[in-house]
């Protein structure tokens, strides 16, 4: 806003006459520009009408009729606005001036209904103008013939008796009686004021409704200064009075006044939009537009949510591309990866989504952002393509690159454990024996050793195997103890200690010794079997570790 009224500032502070005949127009771009950027802006309609009047010719007929649709055009846009009164007073003295009573007459039948904060002073003002004029003279011909019969009526005449002459319209003919003229002059201001005493009187319960809210907002424009929170809840409040008691207009435009003043919150324009849905598509999407590409460029879940609405109107192509230029503007958002992938999968683009994720996995900037890519790439394969082997391809690769990762260990068991057990035994012995050979922290590495034995166990086709992983496992028990004693002579860090502290998958490591939570239902032994092998089912007692 503050840009045009530079720009009309500087113009007529040139002085230079043949400029100020070139400049208008460029300035009423300006004007325009800034008014369908922020059509709410009482201030930069009150200073592009007041531009217009000094600007256009008063000697031309088209110029009252311009000034009037520039008027008209304002209260549309920023009339229902709480703090508005300043345009509709314009308006009413500039009606005034033209002489055009019955003008006057009809801003003010729209103002007396709107919630202002200066409401009582334009009921008073329409007080004195109905005082101070004949209602012939502020009232349509219509209107005064119907207020003439009313009062007729009520006083138990018809009019029938008097004889209109032929050249005015029936009800329409001049009182030749001073005394009933008075009479009816003052009957008539009577009953108008009686009429909009009522609507006056309704709007001010509105206005009461309002006013806690109007008067808690503290800055009505843009900032970049954060707002405070009781800022931002009373806009919350608000909005949320307006929806359940406003009309459909009253609420948009308090979501306008709101998006100004909040304009770098992405939850008013998601909560903006979200009322839209039901009333307009066009307006949901013009919506998401204004927020994405001019205040939030790169905030994510509004960009999401605007692909999301896209694609539920079938404009599949848009969404891509909202997500893609997202994407581009900020760089290494999974969220916005996984949105794309998930995209394309909905749509059958099974080979674009394993694409981008192959291009995620390559273009990772750390060994951990790969191995999160990959995991998602082989969930990929094995649970929409159902490619088994090309799954447990990437994962062996992730783990020869990330060996201490242990999320990529349990996602290949999980799809391992899928399949059939017996088929694919030695796949799951060769994923348990990375895991327990490979460089893990000795707690993990027990516990995926623990697992073996479990399966074997459970499911195992050779004994021999069993009784092999059942000394592996006492082995490995075995350096954990010797680990301790050395921790407890002083000579090492503990190496539960270790992992509280340099170990990141420490959350992994203890929902593997938990209950394979990564696949409850074909993996949930620790619900079953409570194991420790060294005291409740005692095996020492029949295979005496050597």
């Amino acid at each position: 806003m503050q840009g045009p009224l530079r720009f009309e500032d500087q113009d007529s502070a040139r002085g230079d006459q043949n400029i100020a005949m070139f400049y208008p127009t460029s300035t009423q771009m300006v004007y325009r520009r800034g008014l369908q950027a922020i059509p709410l802006s009482v201030d930069l309609w009150i200073h592009y009408i007041n531009f217009l009047k000094e600007t256009l010719d008063p000697a031309d007929p088209e110029t009252n009729s311009t000034i009037r649709g520039a008027y008209e055009h304002a209260v549309l846009a920023a009339g229902t606005d709480f703090r508005s009164d300043r345009l509709w007073e314009m308006y009413i003295n500039w009606e005034s001036e033209q002489g055009n009573l019955r003008e006057v007459t009809s801003i003010y039948d729209r103002i007396l209904g709107i919630p202002t904060q200066l409401y009582s002073h334009h009921f008073q003002r329409f007080k004195e103008h109905i005082q101070n004029n004949l209602p012939r003279d502020f009232l349509t011909t219509e209107q005064f013939v119907e207020l003439r019969r009313e009062l007729a009526s009520a006083n138990g005449h018809s009019g029938e008796d008097a004889q209109p002459a032929d050249d005015l319209p029936s009800g329409t003919e001049e009182i030749t009686d001073p005394a009933k003229l008075v009479t009816e002059v003052e009957n008539m201001r009577h009953r108008i004021i009686e009429i909009h005493q009522e609507i006056f009187n309704h709007n001010e319960h509105e206005v009461s409704k309002r006013w806690t809210f109007e008067e808690a907002i503290k800055r009505p424009y843009f900032h970049v200064k954060p707002l405070e929170k009781i800022q931002l809840k009373n806009w919350k409040e608000y909005l949320e009075f307006e929806i359940e008691n406003g009309t459909h207009e009253r609420v948009v435009v308090l979501f306008e006044r709101c998006v100004i003043s909040c304009a770098l919150y992405e939850d008013f324009w998601i909560k903006y939009a979200k009322y839209m849905e039901n009333h307009s598509i066009e307006g949901v999407r013009h919506v998401y537009s204004r927020a994405c590409t001019i205040h939030l460029p790169k905030k994510p879940m509004v960009h999401m949510l605007w692909a999301a609405f896209e694609e539920q109107q079938g404009n599949i192509d848009e969404a891509r591309r909202i997500l893609k230029t997202f994407e581009e503007c900020v760089l290494g958002l999974a969220m916005i990866r996984l949105r794309r992938v998930s995209l394309e999968r909905r749509h059958g683009n099974m080979e674009e989504a394993e694409h981008l994720l192959e291009e995620a996995v390559r273009n990772a900037k750390s060994i951990s952002e790969s191995s999160f890519y990959a995991i998602k790439l082989a969930r990929h394969l094995f649970k929409v393509q159902k490619n088994l082997p090309k799954a447990r391809k990437v994962l062996s690769e992730a783990i020869e690159i990330d060996k201490e990762n242990t999320k990529l260990y349990l996602n290949l068991l999980e799809m391992e454990y899928s399949g059939d057990l017996k088929l694919n035994e030695e796949n799951i012995l060769s994923c348990f024996d990375k895991a327990v050979k490979g460089a893990l922290s000795i707690k993990m590495r027990i516990t995926f050793s623990q697992r073996k034995v479990e399966f074997l166990e459970d499911f195992g086709s050779d004994v021999n195997k069993l009784l092999d992983a059942y000394d592996e496992h006492q082995a490995l028990l075995k350096e954990q103890e010797s680990l301790k004693r050395r921790a407890e002579n002083g000579s090492e860090e503990p190496d539960e200690k270790k992992m509280l502290t340099d170990d990141p998958t420490l959350a992994s490591a203890q929902m593997l010794d938990g209950d394979m939570q990564v696949n409850q239902a074909a993996y949930n032994y620790n619900a079953w079997y409570q194991y420790n092998y060294q005291n409740a089912w005692n095996y020492g007692q029949y295979y005496h570790p050597t």
